[in-house]
């Protein structure tokens, strides 16, 4: 099947359960830590889209809940500066397969790019250690 490059944060119970899925699936995951990579505004900027910029943002990130970052108030050129200095900014997981790029995990999307199983119940998009629902 497919090699998906999976950036997570280790420990993350979400990311695990993801990670699940597409090995069930088939796929090869080849998973690492998204807060050591050398992001740059240009290397993380893809994995964005169309998406608006509060968009990006992990609504369950410290400095997110804190308030100390209003992600629908921030440009996105300040948004990619703010990730590549702290990347647990960074909305997760951020997913590689095959030239495209994605943040988050869309099953729709993902079914379309490389086939997933079916699975009994979507695979989670918060931290069940917070509350809340990003966006």
């Amino acid at each position: 099947m497919a090699v998906i490059v999976f950036y997570e944060k280790p420990g993350c119970i979400n990311n695990t359960r993801q990670k699940q899925i597409l090995t069930q699936s088939g796929h090869d995951v080849v998973a690492l830590d998204i807060r050591v990579q050398a992001w740059t505004p240009a290397t993380l900027r893809p994995f964005f889209g169309d998406r608006p910029v509060a968009e990006w943002f992990n609504c369950a990130a410290p400095r997110v809940k804190s308030g100390a970052v209003v992600p629908e108030t921030i440009a996105a050129d300040e948004a990619l500066a703010q990730m590549c200095l702290d990347p647990l900014l960074i909305r997760r997981p951020l997913i590689e397969c095959g030239g495209h790029r994605l943040a988050g995990f869309d099953e729709a999307l993902l079914q379309s790019w490389v086939g997933l199983e079916p699975q009994d119940s979507p695979a989670p998009q918060t931290c069940p250690r917070t509350e809340g629902v990003c966006p």
